[in-house]
């Protein structure tokens, strides 16, 4: 089964940097990696430069101009040229578990997507978070990691079963690409951050007849925590994500269909 990462990413170099660091302690490697940037500016180029020379994996940037919160549209490019049979998302702010990708390639499954967890590194602590040398039994003990629970690696899962709409997180979820096709990708109508496209993509695959792996104990991120950022779209995002729900719909107008001509999709 070959892997396709994409990981989200907009003007965090310093969080990408670690993310980086994350993938690097990898017990198993994605085929290749794809950076779906949303716009940011030189320095973030200059850091996936850098770290594509370590990389074992092929790491591809994906850039689009800054013309606000367009991420739907990014994410959809990235799926275009990926040559993985199975899609695992990252956002650019979420550290991966050294064997974080080898639980997902664990827990694939036909039929099914997965949606993975997170703990929060809180702010203040940020800086000082190193993947692969922070104690994160001490960081828990002491405060630094809000949700500690969701930090531990268990000896065995915890999945449960569902076609729910609680906990869909685009910061950690995995994919067939051929699924994702099916569906047409991520909804491009969606505007602005918060509540809407992620949801919206794991509706309509319930409505395909695809159900969800909710996973603890496996295939976790460290969420580094950042200032919220307004969600002034919230209220039109919501109706739109329940109409979906309702009418049961498969298929996005504004999807992924506008860019598999555009995008080399390598076998």
């Amino acid at each position: 089964m070959k892997i396709s990462l994409i990981i989200a990413t907009y003007n965090q170099p310093d969080s990408l940097a670690k993310v980086f660091q994350g993938l690097s302690l990898q017990t198993v490697w994605p085929d290749e990696v794809h950076i779906a940037d949303d716009g940011s500016t030189e320095s973030t180029r200059e850091l996936i430069d850098e770290w594509r020379g370590r990389a074992r994996a092929p790491v591809y940037h994906h850039w689009q101009p800054d013309n606000g919160f367009l991420k739907t549209t990014i994410l959809n490019r990235a799926v275009a040229a990926a040559a993985g049979e199975y899609l695992i998302f990252l956002d650019g702010d979420c550290v991966p578990h050294p064997r974080f990708v080898a639980d997902h390639r664990a827990l694939a499954g036909r039929g099914w997507w997965v949606q993975g967890r997170r703990c929060f590194v809180r702010e203040p602590f940020v800086p000082d978070f190193v993947p692969g040398r922070t104690r994160l039994w001490s960081w828990c003990l002491r405060g630094r990691i809000g949700r500690p629970l969701k930090s531990l690696r268990l000896p065995f899962p915890i999945v449960l079963r569902d076609q729910g709409e609680r906990g869909i997180l685009g910061c950690n979820m995995a994919y067939w690409r051929d699924d994702v096709v099916a569906v047409n990708g991520f909804d491009e109508a969606y505007s602005g951050r918060g509540m809407g496209a992620d949801s919206d993509l794991g509706c309509r695959l319930y409505n395909l007849g695809r159900h969800r792996k909710f996973v603890y104990g496996r295939a976790l991120v460290y969420h580094l925590d950042h200032p919220i950022m307004p969600r002034p779209h919230f209220a039109a995002n919501r109706a739109r994500l329940d109409e979906v729900i309702r009418s049961r719909k498969t298929r996005c107008e504004r999807g992924l269909d506008q860019h598999l001509a555009k995008e080399v999709h390598r076998i």
